[in-house]
């Protein structure tokens, strides 16, 4: 990883098993998009609703030359997300949709000219 990206927790324990997941998502980003300057990743748990269960929710800051893609994930009635693993999956998949839209315009007004 060529690019500055740093990882946040807020309300949860940091451990090595979360960041190598973390780092493992961002490594998959740099291959649809070699242009990424500069990220930030932030797990969050948010208020414990003991009658709900914990949601967690992942937030995505991602710079690159074109544009800024921002990704919130949060999602307090999805219960898929009180797996914080499932949380970071779904934050980076929809990361990876906003990038490959961006690396595609991109493609596509280079053409053009």
């Amino acid at each position: 990883m060529n690019n500055e990206f740093q990882i946040f927790f807020h309300n949860i324990d940091q451990t090595e098993a979360l960041q190598e997941a973390v780092r493992k998502r961002i490594a998959k980003l740099e291959r649809y998009c070699e242009r990424i300057i500069r990220g930030r990743v932030v797990l969050d748990s948010p208020h414990n609703h003991h009658y709900k269960g914990k949601v967690y929710s992942v937030g995505l800051e991602i710079h690159t030359p074109q544009r800024e893609v921002r990704v919130n994930q949060e999602q307090h009635d999805n219960h898929a997300h009180e797996d914080l693993y499932v949380a970071i999956r779904d934050a980076f998949n929809a990361a990876e949709r906003q990038l490959k839209s961006v690396d595609k315009n991109h493609r596509n007004k280079s053409v053009q000219y």
